[in-house]
């Protein structure tokens, strides 16, 4: 149990700054000593609700509305929930009804590069995003505030860096509120103050955090890229638009062949088997041969003795959920307890393998694991791919399972009850597209440049929060 510094106890005058709430977390979070800090700054402090604008004075969330889902990108528009806005690749958001959105009552709610995000309710209130070139035309939840900065008065990337720093967090987060269900209202985020430090600080940190963002909208338009080159390059471009939903369910269907490894309904759905079948037309070698030598398996299981956060001597642990973050967070392990199996080598693909069917579930979706990520520790959840002949690269393998049509299969060799998992001697057999070696080579370099540019992205993000430390900390 956290409990409050004896020589700093809660005192009456931040009550009255709270609205008389007697819920402990704003005393016991640090968000008091925060505003401390910054009130002693010999530096202009101006309320972030004067810093906004547009509608409702720039900081809003929206109305609770219904929600009618469809696939055809014509008829439909990108929806970022509070989780999906801390995503890496958007192409596998939900897609809210164009007639939804654009109706009065919603048409406010539409993202526009240079926002700053803020979840505003459940497990992941409090987390703050940046809105890159690539989100021009999402729209989003109810459960994502906005934060829309007047350019006139400030520079948008200085104020997400300031929002996003630890400074900025404690002081988000400071204004939660709910037991079961976390809250966070516009108006106790209006009253946080933000510190001036001058044309030059704000633009050079403004500069870092809009190219952070440019970055990760090329390395988006690196992945569709290669996944299209691929799909062009073995003329099967046609399972791109694939229009899962549109070609009925899998209803009063016969299968004939049948040996023990399966005997489940799903492995054999006909709309998978099309697929399949499309795929073996083309000249192709199976995932078990490409991964003969290399590596086809479910992670290992290990004890989790907990470590100092940022130590040279622990992991950070990615689990399913945030492999899909643009930056993991959470746990750190122990290296000593820890056997090296939890790591994955360069160009190891890891596929979200436990979990449920539902369509805005990660299990079926794969991640590369190269650059920075190849420190980080990942759980036994993961199927990890590894292939064992360099003429297929992980990055060539990754532009493939990366697309719909791979997912699907993938979802396909499902078995379990409630949990699902993936049956390895079903995903051995899945088919993948030889091509010509410069067609390998080739994919595989868009997807490199690709996580190279996300890479220096995280980097310029990691230097502007560092100049902003500089500044208000010198």
């Amino acid at each position: 149990m956290k409990v409050a510094e004896p020589g700093n106890p809660a005192r009456r005058g931040w009550l009255d700054r709270q609205g008389l709430k007697l819920v402990a977390k704003p005393y016991l979070s640090g968000a008091f000593a925060t505003q401390r800090l910054l009130e002693r700054l010999p530096v202009e402090k101006v309320a972030l609700k004067d810093l906004t604008a547009g509608y409702a004075g720039g900081i809003f969330d929206g109305p609770q509305s219904r929600r009618v889902y469809l696939t055809d990108p014509e008829h439909s528009v990108p929806f970022v929930g509070s989780k999906d806005m801390l995503v890496a690749d958007f192409s596998a958001l939900p897609r809210l009804s164009r007639a939804e959105a654009e109706s009065p009552s919603l048409s406010y709610m539409e993202l526009k590069p240079m926002m700053t995000l803020i979840s505003r309710s459940g497990f992941n209130a409090g987390r703050r995003s940046y809105v890159r070139p690539d989100m021009a035309g999402f729209w989003s939840s109810e459960h994502v505030m906005k934060v829309v900065p007047d350019q006139g008065k400030i520079q948008p990337g200085y104020l997400y860096a300031f929002l996003a720093s630890r400074f900025g967090e404690v002081l988000v987060r400071g204004g939660i509120y709910g037991s079961a269900v976390k809250h966070i209202s516009p108006a106790h985020v209006g009253d946080i103050r933000v510190p001036r430090f001058g044309d030059i600080v704000e633009n050079e940190i403004h500069e870092l955090v809009q190219g952070a963002a440019n970055l990760r909208a090329e390395f988006q338009a690196g992945l569709e890229a290669a996944t299209l080159d691929l799909f062009r390059a073995a003329g099967i471009e046609d399972l791109l638009d694939l229009r899962w939903h549109q070609q009925g369910r899998d209803l009063g269907f016969a299968q004939r062949g049948l040996t023990t490894t399966s005997l489940r309904a799903l492995n054999f759905q006909p709309r998978a088997r099309k697929i399949l079948e499309r795929l073996t037309s083309v000249e192709h070698a199976t995932l078990g041969e490409v991964c003969k030598g290399g590596q086809l398996s479910r992670g290992v299981r290990f004890q989790r003795v907990d470590g100092e956060p940022g130590n040279t001597y622990s992991y950070r642990l990615v689990g399913q959920r945030q492999a899909f973050w643009l930056r993991p967070e959470g746990r750190w392990i122990s290296k000593a307890f820890t056997a090296d199996e939890v790591l994955a080598a360069d160009e190891t693909l890891l596929v979200a393998a436990r979990g449920t069917l539902g369509e805005n579930e990660v299990y079926g979706r794969s991640i590369l694991v190269t650059g920075e990520w190849a420190n980080l520790a990942y759980s036994e959840d993961f199927l990890r791919i590894r292939s064992g002949a360099s003429k297929y690269p992980g990055a060539y393998l990754y532009a493939l399972l990366r697309s719909e049509a791979m997912f699907r299969l993938l979802r396909a060799c499902s078995t379990g009850g409630k949990q699902q998992d993936i049956h390895l001697d079903l995903c051995r057999t899945i088919p993948v597209p030889v091509l010509t070696q410069p067609d390998r080579d080739r994919i595989a370099e868009t997807v490199r440049a690709a996580y190279k540019k996300r890479d220096e992205a995280d980097r310029k993000e990691d230097l502007a929060l560092a100049k902003l430390e500089k500044a208000v900390t010198g």
